[in-house]
């Protein structure tokens, strides 16, 4: 067995729902009201095939969507009127994103690649699943992994299914997602930065980012003003977009909002923190301290753990501890 085989039989191993179907949900659940993201893994072509096409239908109530950029494809975002109107913090919503679009790239039949869209669920989705119905095209052949399992039925069984997702209510304590211990504090009002983390940075670079979620369970909605960090001479907000199939980036000078029971997340290709005139760039393993400072609750001072330079989410802390 030659190297490329061994690899793809332990792959197989390590993740046996990569075998069983094509196109697979790497979270199963969201809760209503909070940021999530939607990552479609795709594990093999169309009979051999290479993938070059990727079109993600939303389910209904999954608002306020935005895909994440893949180097090498381009990213298409279709827009429609919805059935019913939604409600997305507390504002009416009849229209948006239902399908979003991968094209123009090249993925081989022999490796396995994400592809990732962020939104909120509306409260009406809770304790619904709902299915991320999934087209993929490989050139002149394609597979649609659309099909739905009745009430009580095995998705199991059937030869073609949608990734699907189970949307809980939130819990008016919880803060989304597994805080990690040495990045969550919570603001005076009520705002919680979760999660947080940094990208460790090349010798003598000089600008570093840094991510984070912020989840504001009360009523009234508040704003990231600004942030302070003792690792940088200047900490500014940034946000991110894609105009004409272009990822732009821009200081949020008037700050963002962070809505009334809801969350704000700040990741790479979105809105994120810029660590300017760093005087030692940010190594892996060790942590940033950071003041961020809302309009209503105040300032909050959190930490943000260093991961790898291609970090995609704050490091465990206890990975190396052994069993």
């Amino acid at each position: 067995m030659n190297t490329t085989l061994r690899f793809g039989a332990l792959l197989l191993a390590l993740t046996p729902s990569l075998a069983q179907a094509h196109a697979v949900l790497t979270s199963d659940e969201a809760t209503a009201g909070r940021a999530f993201k939607a990552t479609v893994g795709i594990g093999h072509g169309c009979d051999g095939a290479a993938t070059d096409t990727l079109a993600i239908q939303l389910p209904p109530g999954f608002l306020a969507a935005h895909p994440m950029p893949k180097p090498g494809w381009q990213v298409e975002v279709r827009e429609g009127d919805f059935e019913q109107t939604h409600k997305l913090y507390g504002e009416d919503v009849r229209r948006g994103p239902v399908e979003i679009r991968w094209t123009g790239g090249s993925l081989d039949d022999r490796f396995y690649d994400e592809f990732t869209v962020r939104g909120t669920f509306d409260a009406q989705a809770a304790g619904q699943t709902l299915p991320f119905k999934v087209r993929q095209g490989c050139g002149a052949q394609s597979v649609a992994w659309t099909e739905v399992a009745a009430p009580g039925a095995d998705a199991h069984a059937l030869e073609h299914p949608a990734p699907t997702v189970r949307v809980v209510a939130a819990s008016p304590t919880a803060g989304g997602g597994h805080a990690h211990h040495a990045s969550a504090a919570p603001a005076a009002a009520g705002v919680a930065a979760e999660g947080g983390y940094a990208r460790a940075m090349l010798p003598g670079a000089k600008v570093g980012g840094g991510y984070l979620t912020l989840t504001n369970p009360a009523a009234e909605p508040d704003r990231l003003v600004s942030a302070a960090s003792p690792r940088a001479g200047k900490v500014t907000i940034h946000e991110s977009s894609m105009e004409n199939g272009v990822m732009r980036m821009r200081e949020a000078t008037a700050g963002l909002p962070v809505p009334a029971g809801g969350t704000l997340m700040l990741e790479p290709s979105g809105a994120h923190l810029m660590f300017e005139n760093v005087a030692q760039p940010f190594r892996e393993g060790e942590s940033v301290p950071v003041t961020l400072r809302f309009e209503r609750g105040g300032e909050v001072e959190t930490m943000l753990s260093v991961g790898a330079p291609n970090a995609a989410g704050a490091p465990d802390p206890h990975a190396g501890h052994g069993n």
